[in-house]
């Protein structure tokens, strides 16, 4: 599966930005998807994940109520809405996909075997 992560940018605090991931090579509708990101000097981490059909997702506390994640399986396509952003949301975001169902636990970077290559995300005044 190959990943293609677009939309990033730079934004003032409480400014959205939308970013799109495309991916190819295999069936959209087979793989979970989600997004991850890492800000320099930290491990990369969970932002949210969302299943095949668009029915199941799952939000990192800190994104909840601000993030909002959604997947168009004609288009192979997974976006991230961005609202009411935040300095302590720069980072760069990469999108992820697995094979298969979504489950309750997949947060970890490892539950996902296949990335695309990025987007730096500047949060800033």
């Amino acid at each position: 599966v190959q990943l293609q992560a677009s939309g990033g940018g730079s934004v003032q605090p409480g400014e959205s930005l939308r970013l799109s991931c495309v991916a190819s090579g295999r069936s959209f509708s087979d793989l979970s998807t989600g997004w991850f990101r890492q800000a320099p000097g930290k491990q990369r981490e969970f932002v949210v994940t969302i299943g095949r059909t668009g029915v199941m997702t799952y939000y990192a506390d800190s994104v909840k109520g601000r993030f909002t994640i959604s997947r168009d399986n004609a288009k192979n396509t997974v976006y991230l809405q961005m609202d009411s952003l935040k300095p302590e949301d720069t980072a760069v975001y990469y999108c992820a996909a697995r094979l298969g169902p979504l489950r309750i636990g997949d947060r970890r970077a490892a539950d996902f075997g296949s990335w695309g290559q990025g987007t730096q995300v500047t949060v800033s005044s």
